[in-house]
C-alpha cells in the first residue's frame, strides 16, 4: 500500500489537496454537504492506490527483432508480446519500451484490459542513421487505476540488441591478379589450369601408404611413385581499415571514415560471396577470419563497433599484417597519407602478395580556400605516387564518388596502374 501511495499521481495529488482543502472550509463554515464532498474526494485517490496495490498480474513479455542486423539508414521492426499468465484481468497498462536517442522517440502503447491467459501483440519500427549496436528495452509498464489517479511501474529485466551495419555496396565481377595462394608440396600449379584431383607425384618413401601408389606413373618412370600430399589452391584476401583519427575528415554518416568503413563492408562481402577465405585487420587491434559459412556476418558485426582512434600509428598496423601474412591479396582503405606513410605500406608487399591500396583523400570532405586545396591537392598526389612506387596499386577516392565505379579499377593490370604514376609525378610537381 505504501508503495501505491507513492505511485500517487498529480491528479491523485490533487484530489486529496481538494479533500484538505473542503474539509478545513466545511469545519470553518460548519457545512456538513461541503465534508461530505471533502470525504468523497479523499477516498477516490485512497481507493484507487488500494485497487492498483492489491493487483497482483503475472505478466511474460517478449520482444524480437525484424531483422536483427539492419544497415545504416534501413527500419527493423520490434514485436512485443505480453501475456496475462494470472487468473484475474488487467486493469489499464501503459506499455513503453527505452530506446536510445539515435533509434528515435521511446514507442508508448495503451493496453485498456488484457483478460486472463490472453496475449495481445504490438510492433514499431525503429531507424538508425548512425552503425553501431543499441540496445532494445527493458520494457516498463505501467499499472493504473481506470480514473489515472495512481500509477504503479513495473520493468521486465530482458533486452535485446539491435545491430546496425554499414552499407552494403554491390561491386561488379572483376578478376583480380594474385588471387590465389595456397600450400602444399606443389605450389606452382594453378586451380584454372588443373584440378583439385590432378595430384603431382614424387618418388616412394619408407612408411608412405601404399594406396597412395600413383601406378600410371610408376609404369612410365620404373620406380615406385605417389601422389604428393597437397592441400588445394585457394582464393584469399586480407582487407585493411585505417582507424587513424587524423587521417580522416567529416561528421557523422557523411564522413570521410564512415565512407572507408562501408567500403571494407562491401569489399569484404563481395569477396565471401566470390568464395576467399577473408582476413580482417584494423588499426584499433581487430584481426578477425572469416573462413566459415556464412563469415560476412562476423565482419558486418565487427565493422558495426569499429570506432576511430586517437593514436593510429601505421607501422604497427604493417606488423598485424604481416604477423600472421600468407599472401594472396592485400585491400587496403587509407585515410590521408603522407610520403612517409606510403613508403611504410611497402612492408605488405612480402610473400609475394597482390596489394591494392584505396586511398581517401579526405580534404575533399571539408571546405577549404583555393590555396589550400591545392596544396592538399599536391600532397595527396604525393602520397599516390610514393603508394604506386612502394609497389601498390593506387586507386583515389575523393567525396562523391561511388565505390562500384572505382571497383573496377582494383582489377586492371599494372600497366593501367603505370599509366597513372607520370600523371601523379606530373601533378606533385605543381
Amino acid at each position: 500500500m505504501r508503495e501505491a501511495l507513492r505511485g500517487m499521481t498529480t491528479r491523485g495529488r490533487s484530489f486529496l489537496a481538494a479533500a484538505g482543502a473542503a474539509g478545513v472550509s466545511a469545519v470553518i463554515l460548519g457545512e456538513k454537504d461541503l465534508l461530505r464532498v471533502a470525504i468523497l474526494l479523499a477516498a477516490l485517490p485512497l481507493l484507487a492506490a488500494a485497487y492498483v496495490g492489491r493487483s497482483r498480474y503475472k505478466l511474460a513479455c517478449t520482444r524480437s527483432l525484424e531483422p536483427g542486423r539492419a544497415p545504416v539508414g534501413s527500419s527493423a521492426r520490434v514485436v512485443l508480446r505480453l501475456q496475462n499468465l494470472s487468473r484475474l484481468p488487467t486493469g489499464t497498462l501503459l506499455m513503453e519500451d527505452r530506446l536510445p536517442y539515435a533509434l528515435g522517440s521511446r514507442p508508448r502503447v495503451v493496453l485498456e484490459r488484457l483478460g486472463a491467459h490472453m496475449a495481445s501483440s504490438v510492433a514499431y519500427t525503429v531507424r538508425a542513421d548512425v552503425r553501431g549496436r543499441y540496445p532494445v528495452g527493458p520494457l516498463v509498464i505501467r499499472l493504473t487505476d481506470p480514473f489515472g489517479l495512481c500509477e504503479l511501474t513495473r520493468s521486465f529485466p530482458s533486452v535485446d540488441r539491435l545491430t546496425v551495419i554499414p552499407e552494403v555496396t554491390p561491386l561488379p565481377a572483376v578478376r583480380l591478379a594474385g588471387e590465389y595462394a595456397g600450400t602444399g608440396d606443389s605450389r606452382a600449379r594453378s586451380v584454372a589450369v588443373h584440378g583439385e584431383d590432378d595430384a603431382a607425384t614424387r618418388e616412394y618413401r619408407r612408411g608412405d601408404d601404399l594406396r597412395r601408389v600413383h601406378w600410371r606413373s610408376t609404369a612410365r618412370t620404373g620406380e615406385l611413385m605417389v601422389r604428393r600430399e597437397e592441400q588445394p589452391w585457394e582464393s584469399r584476401a586480407t582487407v585493411v581499415l585505417d582507424t587513424r583519427l587524423y587521417a580522416h575528415r567529416g561528421d557523422g554518416p557523411t564522413a570521410s571514415f564512415e565512407w572507408a568503413v562501408s567500403a571494407a563492408a562491401s569489399i569484404a562481402v563481395h569477396l565471401r560471396q566470390s568464395g576467399y577465405k577473408l582476413r580482417l585487420v584494423t588499426g584499433t587491434g581487430i584481426d578477425l577470419d572469416a573462413i566459415e559459412a556464412g563469415g560476412e556476418g562476423a565482419v558486418l558485426d565487427t565493422l558495426a563497433d569499429v570506432k576511430l582512434t586517437q593514436n593510429g600509428d601505421l607501422s604497427v598496423l604493417v606488423d598485424m599484417v604481416r604477423r600472421r601474412s600468407d599472401g594472396g591479396l592485400v585491400i587496403g582503405l587509407f585515410g590521408a597519407l603522407t610520403v612517409a606513410e606510403a613508403e611504410i605500406l611497402t612492408g605488405l608487399r612480402g610473400n609475394g602478395a597482390t596489394c591494392i591500396g584505396f586511398a581517401v583523400d579526405s580534404s575533399t570532405w571539408v571546405s577549404m580556400t583555393p590555396t589550400d586545396r591545392q596544396e592538399s591537392d599536391r600532397q595527396h598526389a604525393a602520397a599516390s605516387l610514393a603508394l604506386v612506387r612502394s609497389g601498390w596499386r593506387s586507386v583515389p577516392v575523393k567525396h562523391g564518388d561511388s565505390l562500384a565505379t572505382l571497383w573496377p579499377a582494383a582489377g586492371r593490370g599494372s600497366q593501367g596502374f603505370a599509366v597513372r604514376a607520370p600523371m601523379a609525378e606530373t601533378v606533385a610537381g605543381m
